[in-house]
């Protein structure tokens, strides 16, 4: 091997692989668009391609003679702001904590769900909007259908031919005028540069309290109410706002409805809004914002406006690049290709996978929009499986795994404002239910920051969530090195940290400090029973919740008192065990040989090492040892988050071949509807957005001090490129493989520093400079 320092970017780009191009911006300009494409419409709403801009959402179903655009909004939410904190909590929680110390934990368990449960015991639902329906009146036989969704664009398209007309649609949702737009056009099958004519009725319905009426200017109009959920009251209104534009036709309205008539194109502007502020706050006006978004986008013509969405798109999206193969079978249709599962004969659908994931990121969180959800941004239901919610026990931190790894670090943005959120809230459900000072949130939070425990005391008696959600601040500063953001983040990781020192309690058999009452999310130890003190999972996320403040007061410059409290009571945490099976113990006592449940979705206690590294191959390899074990008692058949999850282990793990039959798994028609949506089943986003992030740590992995190339790649993946990966440390990484071995790669550094480079058993330390880069080439 043979490494230098440059800082000639041409260089470094022509060292990765001759037909992997670049713009003059650095972004990847892939010869042929990653595509998701069929030859029919959609008949279910997981066949339906989705469209989005963070806050807006749109399914295409691609129907010939009735076209469904079902509608989404991110802060159309069931209720308005309630306060959940139970009077009775603080009262009773001695009482747990001596029943859960006695060992008496299905009587601690009982205590919990009669006096410490939230009120109400269930959060808010995220809803639909409602459809959008274009019916075209015509008996004549479909042929040359195809409806696609390029995500280079982030453009979807249908377009068939009726008799001796070809029908064009094209949708596409902007994050810069904040409208969907779709444009209809028409054109002579035999003399494509010649018009054709075309009519249309356009119509609104929705599960919502809402009527449409038809308006001035070619528009259609959708207002209502949400609905309340459990004692929590309606609080939002809303808006659709439809407009026809652009069009050579004639407009005619009835009382609901628009008739476009004799037509050679029309673009449809699709405005929505809520009166939701913040979530304290649904004093906003939804029509006076819809008009100014619609009198604003009116005036660009639909080249413009896609000019402007796919600039800003692939600003995001083109960062990346990955290669991983050709075959034949990437010509298919993708449900035909998900239907065959097998990424043997088709390794490009695990690169479409991995760019779907990212699409869908970008597509549901942007700057000054909600996170994205369990669905993201997309759901046609006013209860939802789940509600939809912000489930913080798991999923909503595996949608923004791919966010910094994937170099899509602005997307979770929304995530870290959230967090802002709860520990307003979180401080009053702490010092309500725990008298403790700082913040706390449990396994669930929505729209109005709701921070209680929820459910049920067996599912929702975890105060970690929002410990665990403070990971992800420490990561997008370990990722970018921003000082300014770490100021901003610290006191919301401080004020956690302090939640947990107020109530830490010792337990009797060791005296180590642990969470009580708590339990290993979701996972039961003895029959119908999971309330416990300090589970493993808790003690490695306040670990670490502990260690990431006393760094970033160190970094700072700050609270230095404080951060000695930490580390005093981080050195009396329970530590990891191994178990009497090998297995990293999931509990303070052994009881994994005994609990009900060997194949659990959750994995809870395998945290500390991965998304965590308290534990690694080659710092702790007796517990990474008991990791694997743990892996493999759980098993690799699971729910679909469940087996993203699974997948990014192996991966840590380094077991290429095991990861790769994870990825497979996942990527089939059990785990895998048509659309490419995850089926948890029903359709869960964060399957997709775990998937995206496994496949990122097969290929490259920087949670141990090192930048570690290409550490899980299977052999079916024996020739392959990619772009634009970021590390920890502020590295960018560009890698190129043939038959299985590293033959280019380069290490760009935006900040300046060390990077420990490691490929099989070699390694090397670099200085890199701010702006320079380190390659290596195999000639």
């Amino acid at each position: 091997m043979r490494w230098k320092l440059t800082t000639n970017l041409p260089v470094v780009a022509a060292l990765i692989v001759a037909c992997m191009a670049r713009g003059q911006t650095g972004d990847a300009a892939p010869n042929d668009a990653p595509t998701l494409w069929y030859r029919q419409p959609a008949t279910q709403w997981v066949e339906a391609l989705p469209v989005g801009n963070g806050r807006l959402g749109a399914m295409i179903f691609g129907g010939v003679e009735l076209e469904r655009i079902q509608l989404n909004e991110d802060t159309l939410w069931a209720g308005g702001p309630y306060d959940p904190a139970n009077p009775a909590a603080l009262g009773a929680l001695p009482e747990i904590r001596r029943l859960l110390a006695a060992g008496d934990y299905r009587q601690a368990q009982a205590l919990v769900q009669e006096k410490f449960m939230a009120r109400p015991m269930h959060q808010a639902a995220y809803q639909t909007v409602g459809d959008l329906l274009i019916s075209v009146a015509g008996s004549e036989a479909v042929t040359n259908y195809r409806r696609d969704l390029n995500l280079d664009t982030a453009v979807a398209c249908t377009e068939f031919q009726l008799g001796d007309t070809v029908y064009v649609r094209e949708y596409l949702a902007s994050a810069v005028d904040q409208v969907i737009a779709i444009r209809l056009t028409a054109h002579s099958a035999r003399r494509p540069d010649r018009p054709a004519r075309f009519s249309c009725t356009l119509a609104m319905q929705t599960p919502e309290h809402a009527e449409t009426k038809a308006g001035a200017e070619g528009e259609l109009v959708l207002h209502g109410v949400n609905t309340g959920f459990d004692t929590v009251k309606a609080a939002l209104s809303f808006e659709a706002r439809v407009r026809v534009v652009q069009t050579d036709g004639s407009i005619d309205a009835d009382a609901a409805q628009l008739h476009l008539t004799n037509a050679t194109t029309a673009t449809i502007l699709v405005a929505a809004a809520t009166s939701y502020r913040r979530y304290d706050d649904v004093s906003g006006d939804p029509t006076e914002r819809n008009q100014r978004t619609l009198e604003a986008a009116k005036e660009k013509s639909f080249a413009a406006l896609r000019d402007a969405h796919v600039a800003d798109y692939q600003r995001l999206f083109r960062r990346v690049a990955l290669d991983l193969g050709h075959t034949v079978a990437e010509a298919l249709p993708t449900d035909e290709r998900v239907l065959a599962a097998d990424l043997g004969k088709d390794p490009a659908l695990a690169a479409l996978y991995f760019q779907y994931g990212r699409y869908l990121l970008i597509s549901s969180s942007r700057p000054g929009t909600q996170p994205a959800n369990l669905q993201g941004i997309w759901n046609n239901s006013l209860w939802p499986p789940w509600g939809s919610k912000y489930t913080i026990n798991i999923n909503t931190e595996m949608n923004y795994w791919p966010a910094e790894v994937t170099n899509l670090a602005e997307c979770a943005e929304p995530l870290f404002a959230m967090i802002e959120d709860l520990s307003h809230t979180g401080a009053k459900m702490a010092h309500d239910q725990y008298g403790a000072g700082g913040w706390v949130a449990h396994h669930n939070t929505d729209p109005w920051r709701a921070t209680g425990p929820i459910d049920g005391a067996f599912w929702g008696m975890w105060p970690c969530g929002g410990a665990w959600l403070c990971d992800s601040l420490w990561e997008h500063y370990l990722f970018g090195g921003d000082q300014a953001f770490l100021a901003r983040a610290y006191p919301l990781m401080k004020g956690s940290a302090q939640f947990f020192l107020d109530t830490l309690v010792e337990e009797p058999k060791h005296h180590w400090l642990v969470t009580s009452p708590s339990v290993s999310p979701e996972n039961a130890h003895h029959a119908g029973v999971s309330a416990a003190m300090g589970p493993t999972m808790d003690e490695q996320i306040v670990r670490d919740l502990f260690t990431h403040c006393i760094a970033s007061a160190k970094i700072l410059g700050v609270d230095a008192d404080f951060a000695a409290r930490l580390e005093a009571a981080r050195a009396r945490l329970a530590p990891n065990q191994i178990g009497a099976q090998g297995q990293l113990q999931e509990w303070l006592e052994d009881w994994d040989a005994g609990a009900p449940e060997q194949q659990h979705r959750h994995v809870s206690h395998l945290y500390g090492f991965f998304p965590g590294d308290q534990i690694t191959l080659r710092g702790t390899p007796q517990l990474a040892a008991a990791v694997r074990r743990t892996l493999e008692t759980r098993g690799d058949i699971s729910t679909g988050w469940a087996t993203a999850w699974r997948l990014n282990l192996w991966a840590r793990l380094q077991d290429a071949g095991h990861a790769y039959r994870i990825l497979e798994g996942l990527l089939g028609p059990a785990r895998t509807y048509p659309n490419l949506f995850d089926a948890h089943p029903p359709f869960q986003i964060d399957g997709n957005l775990g998937g995206t992030a496994g496949i990122a740590e097969m290929l490259l992995q920087s949670h141990a001090g090192e930048i570690e190339l290409l550490p899980a790649l299977p052999p079916e993946w024996g020739t392959g490129h990619v772009q634009g990966l970021r590390a920890r440390g502020g590295f960018e990484i560009d890698m190129a493989w043939d038959r299985g071995r590293l033959t280019s790669a380069v290490v760009r550094s935006r900040q300046g520093g060390m990077a420990h480079l490691r490929y099989g058993p070699q390694t090397r330390a670099f200085d890199i400079s701010p702006g320079g880069s380190v390659v290596w080439d195999a000639r």
